[in-house]
């Protein structure tokens, strides 16, 4: 590691990263500030979480990460953070009870702004601006104005990236995350959901194990398990110069973290073995996610994992299957053999959401909740069939209550999706969406401890 630096990504070719500041000098000078700001977190909590990965890569615990496509600077409120808090939370206690072992949770908030375009240009009614790139960079605003990089946005970011991890440890540390809190934290619109009352039965045996333990004399407030959960984020590490301002040595063991998220991932458009984006990655001590979509070959997943996980430590690397519902079965046995004919230590995650895009006939960019869950279907059923263990979900979801994502056991229709369609990116899973997806998963655990697939 010693040609490594935090800014050596510079020197490599850099996809997706906006050139068109009007002013690089004020972008560097915004750089240089952020440079002295304060960690957002701390190399201690993501040597915590790569602990907790490695367990996930043995089959001992379950990885579930969720949150936004792309926080917004318009939707920034104290009750969405909460609210999505709440979801992954409910998610948690249905996939350990179906799973008997421990989730891993770590959302995809505080810090997931910027987004890869699959074109840097927009054209509206004939005239042409630069994409919008999330709201660290540019304004979904389509002017000259709005749609320019303007740096003063990442100083911003920064701002509620910091607020929400404020708010998020307050809420996991400060009682709001108790087990004994369980039958208080339904949503208001999941109310008369059908996935209703298998909740409500999973939060009347946890609400009896909590009185049984005080009958005996065992106090919940003086067990951490119950009244704490570890909580932690992430984001696609995108934008480079924001990343690399926020990789600081750690004082306890001279290496470098990037404080900006506990893990950061490396997108499927942006995981070049010679690219700045792997460059960058592979210097830092904190998780790395990296996407894995029909175009990765064995042998490129290989060379990538030499480069980012040269001593093949167990908890550095998650791989993100996203391949589409109809191409899983066709492009992931081929990389769960080659990771496993070379004994590499990962976790295997299901990305289900990015391969499932499809826009209705009056212009929304929606996905199929039944195309989502037989994408995580197959995963599963796939790594299973390979040897391998499925590891985790990555998904976007919202604790809003969207219609963005069709169907459901809320049976959302295309005639639904204009009435709360928020998303300033890709569309998001509800509350109601999310659940559902953690009881499929639930029952498929339990399926497997009883004997079955």
């Amino acid at each position: 590691m010693t040609d490594w630096t935090p800014q050596s990504w510079r020197k490599k070719n850099a996809l997706h990263i906006p050139t068109d500041y009007p002013d690089p000098d004020a972008l560097a000078a915004v750089e240089a500030e952020l440079a002295n700001y304060p960690p957002l977190v701390f190399a201690g909590e993501a040597r915590t979480l790569r602990e907790s990965l490695a367990k996930v890569s043995r089959g001992e615990a379950f990885l579930l990460q969720g949150g936004d496509c792309a926080e917004s600077f318009k939707e920034f409120h104290p009750n969405n953070i909460r609210d999505t808090f709440r979801v992954l939370l409910q998610m948690a206690v249905i996939l350990t009870f179906g799973a008997s072992m421990p989730v891993i949770k770590v959302g995809r908030i505080a810090g997931q702004f910027a987004k890869p375009r699959s074109s840097p240009v927009e054209t509206i009614e004939g005239e042409t601006l630069p994409s919008y790139r999330g709201d660290n960079i540019n304004s979904m605003e389509f002017t000259p104005e709005g749609r320019a990089p303007d740096p003063q946005r990442l100083l911003r970011a920064y701002g509620q990236a910091a607020a929400t991890l404020n708010l998020l440890r307050a809420f996991a540390y400060g009682g709001y995350a108790d087990l004994r809190n369980v039958q208080k934290w339904n949503l208001e619109f999941v109310t008369g959901n059908p996935q209703e009352d298998r909740y409500r039965a999973i939060a009347d045996k946890i609400s009896e194990a909590m009185a049984f333990m005080d009958a005996i004399g065992i106090d919940g407030s003086s067990v951490r398990a119950i009244h704490e959960t570890d909580f932690f984020t992430s984001h696609e590490a995108l934008l480079l110069g924001f990343e690399s301002a926020m990789t600081r040595v750690d004082s306890t063991t001279d290496k470098w973290y990037d404080t900006s998220a506990h893990m950061v991932w490396i997108g499927d458009r942006t995981r070049q073995p010679d690219g700045a984006h792997v460059e960058f990655c592979r210097g830092i001590e904190n998780p790395i996610g990296m996407k894995c979509g029909p175009s990765l070959e064995p042998d490129e997943l290989l060379e990538l994992l030499d480069i980012l996980n040269p001593n093949n430590e167990a908890g550095r690397i998650v791989l993100i299957a996203r391949f589409g519902a109809d191409k899983v079965e066709e492009g992931l046995p081929r990389l769960l053999q080659a990771v496993k004919r070379e004994g590499r230590n990962v976790v295997w995650s299901s990305d289900p959401m990015h391969g499932n895009i499809m826009k209705t006939d009056n212009g929304y960019k929606t996905r199929r909740v039944d195309a989502i869950l037989s994408e995580v279907g197959s995963f599963f059923d796939v790594c299973r069939a390979e040897g391998a263990n499925p590891g985790g979900v990555h998904f976007e979801m919202t604790g809003q209550n969207v219609t963005e994502c069709l169907g459901g056991s809320r049976e959302i229709s295309e005639a639904d999706l204009h009435s709360r369609y928020h998303t300033h990116c890709d569309p998001r899973l509800n509350a109601s969406q999310a659940l559902d997806l953690a009881f499929i998963l639930a029952d498929r655990f339990k399926a497997k401890r009883a004997g079955g697939a």
